[in-house]
């Protein structure tokens, strides 16, 4: 595995890979890896040549007041962990080498598809991501990227940016990576107390209840999302900053009844440390199915190949071969 810090060298990796008619899979993260994270570099060496991890923590998409400077790092660990997992490159940028002179006076911007949600609560924040984002597709050329889909409004966002300026990337979304308890992993999940972890946890069982409404035969919006507010709300120590049904791909308000596939999203405050969960929903006519992601099946989520199938949930009146979903399943966008 090689290491490198310059634009320079992660170019000229990349079109040597391409030039002997290698496939380029770019990794994009803010290290501190977990099993999610790991999860994107297996799925990437299953599915192109040169595996290319970045590990960047964008002070772009920081705002004011928020953890720029106490975002947790780990340099020595996540080099150990791209190794682990079969990388070919890790490319570890100086904030200098990626803004030379200062904050770019070039950004990019998608609109709609981030107004709202995390959007709504951190206004510059997506500008920031689909900036740094652009310039590592910019630098890196050619690709395939993966992303998880625990960061839906993100993936959705890149989605539409690539399309929108015809970008020569495929995106590829990954399946959410849970704890073996049912959080979802984060790097941000180091900062929480046992306590306040514990407390953590009432996201996913609310938005598991929520699938099995569903799956039972809830479909109205309105019902599902209070099957989850109702839990939410028994753990005082939570702050819900949002609790939404949306489209799962435009990202537009659901109302009415539930129908196609959407997403109900939650972002909570616990203690200081903000969180973001979610799960999708697909309904057609008699037929419901919930993909919640899969959960690592060791306690520290080590290991390469930690991750196991198992929570995803599905039901149909009239079931037909082939019907089921698997949460496994990296899918392009």
């Amino acid at each position: 595995m090689h290491y490198v810090e310059t634009i320079a060298e992660l170019r000229a990796a990349c079109e040597r890979a391409r030039a002997r008619g290698g496939r380029v899979g770019l990794v994009p993260t803010m290290g501190y890896l977990h099993d999610g994270h790991r999860s994107l570099i297996r799925a990437a060496r299953a599915a192109t040549d040169l595996v290319v991890v970045t590990i960047f923590v964008n002070p772009l998409q920081f705002g004011a007041h928020e953890d720029l400077d106490r975002y947790p790092r780990d340099l020595s660990g996540d080099l150990a962990a791209c190794e682990a997992e079969g990388a070919d490159l890790v490319f570890a940028p100086s904030r200098q080498e990626m803004y030379p002179n200062g904050a770019p006076l070039t950004t990019v911007h998608v609109g709609r598809l981030t107004e709202g949600l995390c959007g709504g609560v951190r206004p510059t924040h997506f500008d920031g991501v689909t900036t740094v984002v652009t310039k590592l597709f910019g630098i890196t050329g050619p690709c395939t990227a993966f992303f998880g889909r625990k960061d839906a409004q993100q993936l959705a966002v890149i989605t539409r940016m690539v399309a929108d300026l015809n970008l020569p990337v495929d995106v590829v979304g990954c399946p959410l990576v849970r704890e073996p308890d049912g959080l979802a992993m984060s790097s941000r999940n180091a900062y929480l107390s046992t306590e306040r972890r514990d407390a953590a946890l009432v996201l996913s069982r609310a938005l598991e209840a929520a699938a099995d409404a569903v799956i039972s035969g809830v479909r109205g919006v309105d019902a599902t999302v209070a099957v989850a507010a109702r839990i939410v709300a028994t753990e005082p120590r939570v702050e819900v900053e949002y609790l939404e049904l949306r489209d799962a791909h435009d990202l537009t308000p659901c109302s009415g009844d539930i129908e196609g596939d959407v997403l109900l999203a939650v972002a909570a405050r616990v203690g200081e440390t903000r969180l973001i969960d979610n799960v999708q929903l697909s309904v057609r006519g008699g037929e419901a199915s919930a993909d919640l992601g899969i959960r690592s099946n060791r306690a520290d989520a080590a290991e390469p190949g930690t991750a196991e199938r198992g929570s995803h949930r599905h039901r149909t009146d009239a079931a037909e071969p082939g019907s089921k979903v698997e949460g496994t399943v990296c899918n392009a966008r």
